[in-house]
């Protein structure tokens, strides 16, 4: 009978639009033409096409998407920026107001005495982490990565060492460039072993280039044999392997060993090479190679896509030390890509999902009443009157309705006017009451938006209860980052080593950490009280000064700030010296030498007129131009 069957996908939340899904199921051809191109998966059409329909809605477009999809009256509809607003807020609650680089163990660097050499590295790593950090614009790349994770669901970190800042760099890419290759047989959830980044080049004319296709692809492959850049035939630039070295053998019959990568082993049993790379226990036969390459649109043929396009078509690229990009050998064992997903995903699944994909439906009915409110506005400004019984000569005109206008009525002349001030106030109320389902079903309270007024909350512990179903949003959406943020700063601190950075010589990679700050209001002056009356009752000092610093006030380092509480606290130095005795653990405890030496310096005497100082050889201190006064026994006038 042809009946449409549910198929239910990370993206059908979005099936209700007529745009997005037709009657084949499909996104709509002319809405979504970069979805429909020849070489996209059919399996991606449906997300890119939901990345673009979201990015219209965070960017007031959504009707004019409408429009080219067939709504000839979308154009009338007004869009306010709710969805970018939701989209900010959530932004600034899932990062926080600050975040940190934080390695386990580093703080035991600031402890008393000489640190372990576990501490000592710990603390060496946060240090060149943060620099790393301030000089590559982690927080601001950080941004741009999760404005795409909110309102798309995805964002994505791209990682490569540059050879000529000696740093790694960070980039953020678009998720609609991104392709992970997910075989039938792969969990969703693992990492993939073969990326694609892919995009289309218009066509320029004016210097002569057609439309192109562009991908950038990273592969987890077995190590091969030592490749160098050369050409082929027709002067393209490739790869090409190195000649192997030849090998002196009496029968003539012996195979000359493949040329390796220095620092590379080849296994005479089995064949395959082996690399030690400076952040693993075991040696690993695998490796992370690099393709940038170009096709003409014109040339590709054909059933291709992405993971398809034919190689010996495509133009290679070089990079600036001469490399060309045709599966170059990094030196590395990982993908240094991340993604971010926006939540997390469920079982064996890959990508996350947008936090508008459970009120976009909310935000379109909001579209609708704002569009009817607007209009009613304006008859409610200039009314619609209606006059009868006017002077002769007026009859049927229309007449101007501005003030100081006077109209000379007849006999039993009236005058009507049509009042929609209350339609026009319940529609803005009608207004409003979106705007709260958006909110309760985004999970944002009121006072998370901002249009709470703080005179209303009844009491600290009332806010608190209303910040439940938010701490529970954030606190998810923080769950699905944790893993990537380590992830990153992991990739990091491998391509610092694999980049033989003088700084990080030696250094093992350790487990860093990304913490992000609060994100609810704190009562300052609560805490303050908090942390005075408990302190050394029944919380200690180290985490008083933790919650201070929790709440926002000006602690750059909290180890040092102990050591300051401590220095000036003389009542308890003194108790502690009543009961230990010690007065090195008093003088430890208040940062001070209580112990000097006693040993006297020996006296440095003048010497004697005629003698030689030993600490001068020259004598030229026993002249009579450097002979005080007072020893020369001559006229000191």
């Amino acid at each position: 009978m042809g009946l449409r069957s549910v198929v239910i996908h990370a993206w059908s939340w979005l099936n209700y639009k007529p745009i997005y899904s037709d009657a084949l199921g499909m996104p709509n051809r002319r809405a979504f033409p970069e979805a429909k191109a020849m070489w996209v998966p059919p399996e991606d059409e449906k997300r890119l096409a939901a990345y673009k329909l979201l990015a219209a809605y965070d960017q007031n477009q959504a009707a004019e998407l409408a429009e080219v999809g067939g709504d000839l009256h979308a154009r009338d509809r007004r869009e306010f920026g709710d969805p970018s607003m939701f989209c900010d807020t959530l932004l600034a609650h899932v990062l926080g107001r600050e975040q940190h680089i934080t390695v386990p163990g580093a703080e035991d660097d600031t402890a008393d005495g000489d640190p372990t050499p576990e501490a000592a590295a710990a603390a060496r790593v946060q240090e060149l982490l943060e620099g790393w950090a301030e000089v590559e614009q982690l927080a601001m790349r950080q941004q741009q990565c999760e404005r795409k994770a909110v309102s798309l669901g995805d964002g994505v970190y791209r990682l490569a060492w540059d050879p000529a800042k000696n740093r790694p760099t960070l980039r953020v890419t678009d998720p609609g460039f991104y392709f992970p290759i997910i075989g039938e047989d792969d969990d969703g959830g693992e990492y993939p072993t073969r990326v694609h980044f892919a995009w289309e080049l218009p066509e320029d004319p004016k210097r002569g280039l057609k439309a192109r296709l562009r991908r950038i692809t990273y592969e987890l492959d077995w190590i091969r044999p030592a490749t160098a850049p050369g050409v082929d035939e027709s002067g393209r630039p490739v790869r090409a392997p190195l000649p192997a070295e030849p090998i002196d053998s009496p029968d003539g019959i012996e195979i000359p060993p493949p040329p390796l990568t220095p620092g590379d082993t080849l296994n005479p049993d089995t064949g395959a090479i082996s690399r030690m790379y400076a952040w693993n226990d075991q040696p690993s036969f695998v490796t992370c190679y690099l393709t940038d390459a170009t096709w003409e649109i014109g040339d590709l043929e054909g059933p291709v896509d992405v993971d398809s396009l034919p190689l010996e078509r495509a133009t290679f690229a070089t990079r600036s030390d001469g490399e060309v990009l045709d599966r170059l050998d990094l030196l590395i064992d990982f993908i240094p890509v991340v993604h971010v997903p926006n939540t997390v995903p469920p079982a064996e699944e890959h990508w996350g999902q947008s936090s508008l994909a459970k009120v976009l439906q909310v935000f379109d009915e909001l579209a609708g009443a704002d569009t009817d409110s607007s209009r009613a506005s304006a008859t409610t400004g200039a009314p619609i009157i209606g006059i009868s019984g006017v002077q002769t000569g007026r009859n049927g005109s229309q007449l101007d309705v501005a003030p100081g206008t006077a109209w000379n009525l007849g006999e039993n002349g009236r005058l009507t006017s049509i009042d929609t001030a209350p339609q026009l106030a319940g529609l803005r109320e009608h207004v409003h009451d979106l705007k709260d389902r958006a909110a309760n079903v985004a999970r944002l309270p009121a006072v998370a938006l901002g249009t709470l007024d703080p005179s209303k909350v009844p009491s600290g512990y009332a806010l608190q209860l209303s910040l439940g179903p938010l701490d529970s949003l954030v606190g998810g959406m923080r769950l699905a980052r944790d893993h990537k943020d380590s992830l990153l700063l992991k990739m990091v601190q491998r391509l610092f080593l694999a980049g033989q950075h003088p700084d990080w010589a030696g250094l093992p990679v350790l487990p860093a950490k990304l913490v992000r700050g609060p994100y609810t209001p704190t009562d300052k002056t609560a805490v303050l009280e908090q942390v005075t009356t408990g302190v050394d009752k029944v919380i200690s000092l180290e985490t008083a000064v933790r919650m201070l610093v929790e709440a926002g006030f000006p602690i750059d380092d909290a180890a040092e700030e102990v050591k300051r509480i401590q220095a000036g606290q003389f009542e308890k130095a003194r108790a502690l010296a009543d009961a230990t005795g010690d007065t090195t653990v008093v003088g430890d405890f208040l940062g001070l030498d209580l112990n000097p030496d006693r040993t006297p310096p020996h006296p440095q005497l003048p010497p004697t007129p005629g003698q030689q100082d030993p600490n001068d050889p020259s004598g030229e201190a026993a002249t009579s131009e450097n002979t005080p006064p007072w020893q020369s026994g001559g006229n000191t006038r």
